[in-house]
């Protein structure tokens, strides 16, 4: 099987977020169906970026084109941006799938649309915010204390932070450990962008040790929230985001209601041939049906 790694929210390689991408065989009899999920568990850990994804096609006729999961070294995870951009940017750059594709995932029926400007558009569901007290011992743990906070719902599972401003969000050096006690992921800090002539409105970065990554390069998901908070401070739908890991991403997002588009380009870095196939791995076969949410 052809594996690839794809380098997301970014028109160069070595930026913005590495993901695995696999596209499953067809099962001899010509079915399509998941691996044991303890294979796919075992390439995204040997991959080793903060997420792998692993698509297979689905029946014509359906409500979605190809059922898609998302790892990272740890465990699966209910939604993933960057990996969702580059499987559809392998999809579309390898003529596997022209045009839109429509994705059956555990966060629903998720689309991606190839644009003529080369780049591509998520369809994600908008996360729910709730703000909440600033829980005891986040200041201490990011070494800044936040002006407000946000439970961001059960898919993306994150305590979003709100700081003082963009260079605090640049210069935070967390207890990484200790992160994880505060939500279910991580944590995703963000800021104002300090001068938004430079080509962004808000700058964040993310961290989430619950699921084995310590900070994320460039995050679709944590996008999500970070959409409508930033919309409604600022009064725009549309916005640019940029996350401020040391590899750097920007991402493009479009506040609609309960769902946000989300829009960036994605580069394919390494293309090879996986030989650990699954029929080695013990186990029987699971499925995703195309309305699984």
């Amino acid at each position: 099987m052809r594996i690839r790694i794809v380098d997301a929210f970014t028109d160069r390689p070595f930026a913005g977020n590495p993901a695995g991408v696999l596209l499953l065989d067809a099962l001899p009899d010509g079915t399509w169906a998941f691996p044991d999920d303890r294979w796919l568990q075992r390439v995204a850990t040997e991959v080793n970026h903060a997420e792998t994804a692993f698509a297979h096609r689905l029946p014509e006729g359906g409500g979605a084109d190809w059922a898609l999961r998302w790892f990272t070294p740890a465990t699966e995870v209910n939604l993933c941006g960057h990996a969702t951009l580059a499987t559809a940017h392998v999809l579309h750059s390898t003529g596997a799938h022209p045009g839109q594709v429509r994705f059956a995932t555990r966060s629903g029926v998720l689309v991606a649309t190839p644009e003529a400007d080369g780049s591509l558009t998520l369809d994600f569901p908008t996360a729910p915010l709730t703000e909440v007290e600033v829980p005891d011992g986040v200041a201490e743990t990011l070494g800044a204390r936040p002006l407000a906070a946000f439970d961001t719902g059960p898919n993306v599972g994150d305590l979003l932070v709100v700081l003082d401003d963009e260079k605090t969000v640049h210069a935070l050096a967390p207890d990484h450990r200790a992160l994880g006690a505060h939500s279910a992921r991580g944590i995703i800090a963000t800021a104002e962008a300090e001068d938004p002539s430079r080509g962004y409105d808000f700058v964040s970065r993310c961290f989430f040790p619950n699921v084995g990554i310590a900070e994320d390069p460039v995050t679709g998901s944590a996008h999500t929230a970070l959409a409508p908070y930033w919309s409604g401070r600022l009064g725009r739908p549309r916005l640019t985001g940029l996350q401020a890991s040391p590899r750097s991403g920007r991402v493009g997002t479009e506040l609609r209601g309960e769902r946000t588009l989300l829009s960036g380009r994605a580069v394919t870095v390494i293309d090879g041939e996986l030989h650990a196939r699954p029929d080695q791995a013990v186990g029987s076969q699971s499925t995703l049906p195309a309305s699984s949410a």
